[in-house]
């Protein structure tokens, strides 16, 4: 006969809450890139050192120029979904309301990483941050 074991084994872990995030990378070209993630710090070095394919390896977008958190993943979709929808000026306008000169917000999240195993690092401008802001606004 098996003895019943009252309570639970483990003592309760605490809830860890999930944050989503809706945010905005762009190149040094002007490209813009909306999207969504649950780690926005794996994301971004996703897209820093070109780990997946497709659209912002093919266009170099690199640099995380907005973004914003969420508790609700319904609502990170929602306002990717909006972002996504609105003019290219109104983009624009909402990245320099908080980041007037468009810093990379990533820029020191990985002074570790080096350019080693034949992937591309992120972008090194050659040119002053003026000329680098009248790229990202061209376009």
């Amino acid at each position: 006969m098996a003895i019943g074991v009252e309570g639970p084994l483990l003592p309760p872990m605490p809830h860890e809450r999930k944050t989503y995030c809706a945010y905005i990378m762009g190149s040094l070209s002007g490209t813009l890139y909306i999207g969504i993630t649950g780690s926005l710090h794996k994301r971004v070095f996703e897209h820093k050192f070109h780990r997946i394919e497709g659209f912002t390896d093919k266009y170099q977008v690199e640099r995380l120029l907005y973004w914003e958190s969420f508790d609700d993943v319904h609502r990170a979709i929602a306002r990717e979904k909006q972002l996504k929808g609105w003019r290219r000026s109104k983009k624009i306008a909402l990245i320099e309301s908080l980041n007037p000169h468009w810093l990379d917000l990533a820029r020191e999240w990985f002074p570790w990483m080096t350019d080693s195993g034949g992937s591309r690092g992120p972008s090194t401008p050659q040119t002053d941050s003026r000329s680098r802001i009248r790229l990202l606004r061209s376009g």
